[in-house]
């Protein structure tokens, strides 16, 4: 969690004798590190005058700009204390009827950080690598925004500090206190709000950058046409036959334009298997291939020798009552309609049957000759057959594996095409490998990830962002929203300054207790997901 500690840097200013950030003269040195017990941390003045004078150059236009972020902030601040409200009389059983707003805060506060805090959770090098990046970046943003904010306003930065505080890391920038003191209220509001106002406008950037990603990559990659594999498990059934580069055509017949549609199609896929009418998927195949070559019955189950696979006539007429359990039936009647064939030989016919879902065949019609049947391929309960066609043009060779899960075909019509089939659980199989849309127009393997690293890039810094907006919009202590709080009470003269005190007070101790709260609902829930599952 990152803090942006504004009460501590007032009290050093203001000269306590425990000062814990203790303030040094700006021309002494560009860089000094302070360390103690419990707190360190690393100031930089090099940025200093820098920052003045782009704030005094362009302070007209700032201050338009951070007292839009005075509005955006203070609504922010009233929607998280509303949720606080609602989360903190829920947990105490204030509100016995089931709220729909129930645990809203959780969701929308922990729920923008990258990763679940929850038990178990795994962090790869790669994701930490983002996660640093993002961090920096947001950290840097929402820092910025508060220096550019007091440099339009005449107030001269003395450092920007990053520190670590017991355990939580943070950052700051300390200001010229006598200077702040004496500015009016809405200069200081716009002040204390740029932080989180620039975290806001982070998150709008990278929304922003992820919708116009195809169009910024266009001239290098062509996106949406086809998926392409950048990745796949050594644990993978798909292994060996599919490797990085390689480009999926079609599923089923069906082309597929993106890794989430991938999943979808897959999804759709096994819920066919699951119902009651999934469908057929057979191939017409001439009626010379199954004279002799019928299916032993082994007890309860047809087997072939070697890798052949066992296919069952329909009749077209038959295609739409043969549906799961009636289909098993179906086989076991008819034995003589039980055939061993060449997986690889079949799947270079036509499709038929109502099963497929990239082709317009129904159960109703039959597109098989008087000299074609339909085959269909009998399979173990709970397996799917999936037909997988691919191209690989940086290999330009299909490549062989001996799982018994899947049967390959080269269809033969060039050297970097070809087609495979799947056969058992395609939830597993479509998790295992790591697909992108984005497509590269030239022959080459080393910008292969550079879009799926801009997007996780991208994706990340806007929840960290989010996150870092969101908890400095906290009425919490020792955060941004405790300076913000206190300077919007000023505005109401009928409270006096003890009464002022006590009021802060009260909403700090509040808000602070159920962000508390909130955080720990939130690591319970998560823990007790991952149990259930």
């Amino acid at each position: 969690m990152m803090v942006n500690s504004r009460r501590v840097r007032r009290s050093c200013r203001r000269g306590s004798t425990n000062a814990v950030l203790p303030l040094q003269n700006r021309h002494h040195q560009l860089l000094s590190p302070s360390i103690s017990c419990w707190y360190c941390d690393y100031k930089v003045r090099a940025l200093n005058d820098l920052l003045y004078i782009f704030g005094r150059k362009h302070a007209s236009f700032l201050r338009s700009w951070f007292s839009i972020g005075v509005g955006f902030s203070l609504a922010s601040l009233l929607v998280v204390a509303l949720i606080l409200f609602f989360e903190f009389s829920t947990a105490l059983h204030l509100y016995t009827d089931n709220l729909k707003i129930k645990n809203l805060y959780t969701c929308f506060l922990f729920g923008s950080l990258p990763s679940p805090l929850v038990p178990g959770f795994k962090l790869s090098l790669i994701d930490g690598v983002y996660i640093v990046f993002s961090t920096l970046v947001s950290v840097v943003v929402h820092e910025a925004g508060h220096a550019i904010s007091a440099a339009s306003e005449g107030v001269q930065i003395e450092y920007i500090a990053v520190f670590l505080a017991l355990l939580f890391p943070g950052a700051l920038v300390a200001f010229d206190l006598d200077l702040l003191h004496n500015l009016p209220l809405f200069s200081t509001l716009r002040i204390y709000c740029a932080g989180i106002w620039h975290n806001a406008a982070c998150c709008a950037a990278c929304a922003l950058t992820l919708i116009l990603l195809p169009l910024i990559l266009y001239p290098l990659y062509i996106h949406g046409d086809n998926l392409v594999v950048l990745d796949v498990k050594p644990e993978s059934p798909l292994s060996g036959y599919l490797s990085p580069g390689d480009i999926i055509v079609s599923l089923d017949g069906m082309q597929v334009h993106g890794p989430q549609e991938w999943v979808d199609t897959m999804m759709l896929i096994n819920k066919q298997v699951y119902q009651s009418a999934g469908g057929t998927k057979g191939y017409c195949i001439p009626s010379s291939w199954v004279e002799d070559q019928t299916a032993e019955l082994e007890g309860e189950q047809f087997s072939c020798p070697g890798e052949l696979t066992v296919f069952s006539i329909v009749p077209c007429l038959n295609l739409t009552a043969l549906d799961g359990e009636s289909r098993e039936r179906g086989h076991m009647k008819s034995r003589k309609s039980m055939h061993c064939l060449t997986a690889g030989d079949v799947v270079l016919h036509k499709k038929c049957g109502n099963g497929w879902l990239g082709t317009g065949t129904s159960g109703n019609t039959c597109p098989c000759t008087e000299e074609e049947s339909c085959s269909t391929p009998v399979l173990t309960p709970g397996h799917s057959w999936v037909e997988i066609k691919y191209a690989s043009p940086f290999a330009c060779s299909s490549q062989g594996n001996n799982s018994t899960d899947v049967e390959a075909h080269n269809s033969g019509a060039t050297k970097c095409q070809g087609t495979f089939v799947f056969v058992g659980d395609v939830l597993t199989m479509a998790n295992s490998v790591q697909l992108t849309a984005y497509q590269p127009r030239w022959t080459f393997n080393f910008g292969l990830n550079l879009p799926t690293i801009l997007e996780k890039m991208l994706a990340c810094t806007f929840h960290v962002s989010l996150t870092l907006a969101l908890l400095n919009s906290l009425p919490v202590f020792f955060l941004d929203g405790e300076s913000i709080l206190e300077v919007t009470l000023s505005y109401f003269p009928w409270l006096n300054a003890r009464k002022k005190r006590q009021v802060l007070r009260i909403f700090l101790w509040g808000g602070t207790l159920s962000t508390i709260l909130a955080f720990f609902m939130f690591i319970l829930h998560g823990a007790r997901s991952e149990y259930v599952g």
